[in-house]
C-alpha cells in the first residue's frame, strides 16, 4: 500500500507508512494507494506498489 510520495529534489519517495518502498528520477505527477504517477521526460509513468509499470503515457 501506498500512504505517501514526496517530492524530493529531482526524485519521488515513495512511502508505505514511514518506509520508504521504492525511489524514482522524475517528477511527481500524483498517488493514490496503489500506484504513483511520475514523469520522466516526455512520458507519465505509472507504478504500482512493486515498482511494476502498469501504464505509460506519452506528454505532447
Amino acid at each position: 500500500m501506498i500512504t505517501t510520495a514526496i517530492q524530493k529534489g529531482e526524485c519521488v519517495y515513495v512511502y508505505d507508512n514511514n518506509r520508504i518502498v521504492f525511489i524514482k528520477h522524475g517528477l511527481l505527477h500524483g498517488f493514490t494507494s496503489s500506484t504513483v504517477s511520475i514523469k520522466i521526460g516526455n512520458c507519465i509513468t505509472v507504478y504500482n506498489e512493486k515498482e511494476q509499470i502498469i501504464s505509460r503515457h506519452t506528454c505532447l
